[in-house]
């Protein structure tokens, strides 16, 4: 009698591990002689589709979360409220097969072996007669022989008449999503109704604001889901986040981007500090909408059930600080963000009244920098220069300390750029502590160095009638050259940064009026160069010289671009 016990044993281990479980199509449960896990479920159903017609086809994915496995699984399409299976599916996977349940073949999934594994598809098919009504997928998720979790659910899914779609002009839809595209225009109504809304310059509109970063929370009544639409204008990605603190780093994301073919795609990630972050499993996210307008302008929705997780725990909390973040991708996956925002205060989500604004992402130590810089390189070391260049003849044989006035004002208005511009690097760096910021630290490095090599050669430069004085006289300046050309150049690749937060973008305009009107202010100082050389000049202002009028000239246009760009970083 033993014996034939123990065989019987044997065999119901076998069955289950063959996938045959029609017996227990009704409850779902294992008959491992064991309870079935109480907690939450570290795996999904999830559906492609939230809405369905007679006839359709859904494609259902079982998966596991955070590197969980599962060795068997059932899975049925039921109506909500009701335990009768409905619909039936197809399989191609090797791992799953079909299963007879309530008399009807294929109206069930199951495994066909124990082996270990990380997802299963399987495509639905909803019946083409009878009476519809919405429906949602539950799985049986085996991870072990005594741990299982029983009623795992997908997203409701509705049933819906038929209905159609348009594609916006200049867009494409990422594969395997709806043909449905979020509408920028109907994002900010709700804002502040419906939706938390949070977005960079503050209260932009994404349907008609150029360079406007957008994110939108809108929470379910009871709490299960959220509907999460971004948008933003990027040359691989665009992504927002929820975080507990305002810095990089364990922090809950989502990300729309660019894939190897050029086509957008939804994945969801967790920061683990100033790295790459760590893609995760999709999860339960359903309704994925993706538009990519005019190449670079990048817009998702979608529906997620997933829990908010900052680093190890999933927070009971819902209130969040929201992060927005774009920038470049490659094959590799994401590159460093190049533009990051950042809400002032922690958002919650089910507060949608609440305002949302955002942090002052570049703060006065910052500004700082830029402002020292700006002076530096606009104004005390363009007007040194442009000096030593076309006025030393202005008040010859007057200066100070046997000095003639144009190297006295020369030295004093270089010296003031170099102290100005190692203040400004150090500030900046001991803000930062890293490279952020593209080429424009880099670009910073290349002038503070040259800076510092200048006056070494200059101190170092032999008498005005050595032999070897045009050594020192090309030396000089060409790295007087090179540091105007990095400087014009980081400036405009800080300014870049600043520029993300205004919003209509005028800052690197106003630096290329300013580069012009220096250029012009070179030419026409060069022209009277050359007409002095020929005992002429360039125009007559009677006793005042014509380059000393150019260089008032040239300094009061210098102060009122200086003075708008100044005023463009305090209100950043």
């Amino acid at each position: 009698m033993f014996l034939y016990v123990l065989l019987c044993c044997v065999g119901v281990v076998c069955c289950y591990s063959s996938g045959y479980v029609s017996e227990v199509c009704g409850s779902m449960t294992p008959n491992h002689g064991s309870s079935a896990q109480s907690g939450t479920a570290p795996f999904t159903v999830t559906a492609d589709k939230t809405a369905f017609k007679a006839g359709d086809q859904i494609t259902v994915t079982l998966s596991g979360q955070s590197g969980n496995l599962f060795e068997g699984f059932m899975l049925q399409a039921r109506q909500v409220g009701s335990s009768a299976s409905l619909g039936t599916f197809t399989v191609t996977d090797s791992n799953a097969q079909t299963l007879t349940c309530d008399g009807m073949a294929s109206r069930a999934v199951s495994h066909t072996s124990g082996s270990r594994k990380s997802s299963i598809q399987a495509k639905w098919t909803a019946p083409a007669t009878g009476n519809p009504a919405n429906i949602e997928f539950r799985a049986t998720f085996v991870k072990t022989a005594n741990t299982f979790w029983v009623g795992v659910k997908s997203s409701t899914v509705t049933y819906t008449a038929a209905t159609t779609s348009a594609t916006p002009t200049n867009s494409t839809v990422a594969p395997g999503t709806s043909t449905t595209v979020p509408t920028q225009a109907s994002s900010n109504p709700d804002c502040g109704k419906t939706k938390v809304c949070f977005s960079q310059p503050s209260g932009c509109d994404p349907a008609v604001s150029t360079g406007c970063y957008f994110m939108a929370v809108q929470m379910s009544s009871n709490q299960s889901e959220m509907r999460i639409e971004m948008f933003g204008q990027a040359d691989g990605y665009v992504a927002i986040g929820f975080s507990d603190d305002q810095n990089m780093g364990n922090d809950d994301i989502y990300i729309c981007g660019k894939d190897s073919s050029g086509n957008l795609q939804v994945q969801h990630a967790i920061s683990t500090g100033k790295t790459s972050p760590t893609i995760l499993s999709l999860g339960n996210v359903t309704n994925i909408k993706t538009a990519l307008m005019n190449g670079n302008k990048i817009n998702c929705s979608f529906t997620s059930r997933n829990a908010i997780s900052t680093g190890s725990r999933a927070s009971s909390t819902s209130e969040y600080y929201l992060m927005i973040a774009a920038g470049p991708s490659n094959t590799q996956g994401i590159q460093i963000h190049t533009n990051k925002y950042v809400s002032s205060t922690k958002a919650s989500l089910l507060n949608p009244s609440q305002a949302v604004t955002s942090t002052e992402e570049f703060p006065a130590i910052v500004k700082a920098h830029g402002c020292l810089m700006l002076i530096s390189w606009m104004t005390t070391g363009s007007i040194g220069m442009l000096i030593a260049r076309y006025l030393k003849g202005v008040a010859k044989d007057h200066g100070c300390c046997g000095k003639d006035f144009w190297f006295v004002a020369h030295v004093s208005l270089m010296t003031l750029s170099v102290t100005a511009t190692a203040i400004a690097f150090i500030l900046v760096f001991s803000y930062a502590q890293d490279w952020s910021g593209g080429a424009h630290p880099v670009l910073g490095c290349l002038v503070m160095i040259l800076s510092l090599i200048q006056p070494i050669v200059a101190a170092c430069r032999c008498e005005p009638n050595h032999e070897r004085r045009f050594v020192f006289n090309w030396a000089h300046s060409f790295i007087a050259l090179a540091i105007k050309g990095l400087a014009v150049a980081a400036i405009f690749t800080g300014l870049a940064l600043f520029e993300e937060y205004v919003e209509d973008g005028w800052m690197l305009k106003v630096m290329g009026g300013f580069i012009t009107w220096e250029a012009l202010i070179y030419i026409l100082q060069d022209l009277n160069l050359r007409a002095k050389k020929k005992d002429s000049e360039l125009c007559s202002f009677g006793s005042v010289r014509p380059e000393t009028v150019l260089l008032i000239l040239y300094l009061l246009g210098n102060l009122a671009f200086l003075i708008a760009l100044l005023v463009g970083i305090g209100r950043t």
